[in-house]
């Protein structure tokens, strides 16, 4: 039996509040699912690392993405929405600034990476970087004796 590490991690926070705490300013950290996918073909013929963060109600030009070695990070910010002659019962999605850090499991080209916006989806896609096929010949010596 198979079992997501990362998807129990998320529902015990989700029960516990992690994900929107207003002591801090109502920031929030958008949920991700990372994978990796073999080589496909035309462009894309490298395998890669893809991740996919969910960002409802962000515009395209307020997330940053930045990628040093394995770590992925998206950041960027939710507009706090209008609250003027309004009387809340419950308040469930959070705004504020975000910052989302990802370690991925493989070395990646962060040159090659690209990243797109739809739907409230950030789609980011890295190549993954290949081992270097580097042989080397090793003399055998002849021990004396």
């Amino acid at each position: 039996m198979l079992v997501n590490i990362e998807r129990m991690r998320r529902d015990v926070d989700e029960l516990l509040g992690a994900g929107w705490t207003p002591a801090r300013g109502g920031d929030f950290h958008p949920r991700v699912d990372v994978y990796y996918s073999e080589a496909g073909e035309g462009e894309r013929t490298r395998p890669r690392a893809v991740v996919v963060a969910d960002l409802a109600g962000v515009a395209a030009d307020a997330v940053n993405v930045e990628v040093a070695g394995r770590m992925l990070v998206i950041a960027g910010k939710r507009p706090v929405r209008r609250t003027e002659g309004r009387a809340y019962q419950q308040v469930e999605i959070p705004t504020g600034s975000f910052r989302r850090a990802v370690e991925l499991g493989v070395d990646v080209d962060a040159e090659a990476a690209r990243a797109t916006f739809e739907d409230g989806l950030l789609r980011i896609e890295l190549p993954i970087r290949m081992p270097e096929a580097s042989a080397r010949k090793v003399p055998v010596e002849r021990s004396s004796g």
